[in-house]
C-alpha cells in the first residue's frame, strides 16, 4: 500500500510545492489577484510574487508570449485534484 500511495505522489505535478505554496495557487485558482492573496494569507504582495514565481519555476512553466502562465498553473492545479 505505501508503494502505491508513494508511487501516486511522484506522479503528482504539485509534488515540489511547499504548502504555502499550494495555498497561494488555490487562491489563485479562486481568481485572486496577488493584492488579494497577501491580504488573505496576511503577507506582503512582494511575498506573494515570490511565491508564484517560485510556482511557476517548480511546474516548469517558462516564460511564452504564447501562454498566461498563472492560468496553465491554475489549470495544473485542479487536475491533479
Amino acid at each position: 500500500m505505501k508503494e502505491l500511495l508513494g508511487a501516486r505522489r511522484l506522479d503528482d505535478p504539485l509534488a515540489a510545492l511547499s504548502d504555502r505554496e499550494r495555498e497561494v495557487l488555490a487562491l489563485m485558482a479562486e481568481g485572486r489577484s496577488n493584492i488579494g492573496i497577501a491580504r488573505a494569507l496576511w503577507v506582503t504582495e512582494t511575498t506573494v510574487q515570490k511565491h508564484v514565481q517560485h510556482i511557476l519555476t517548480k511546474l516548469q512553466l517558462s516564460p511564452s508570449s504564447d501562454d498566461h502562465r498563472r492560468v496553465l498553473a491554475v489549470l495544473t492545479w485542479l487536475r491533479a485534484r
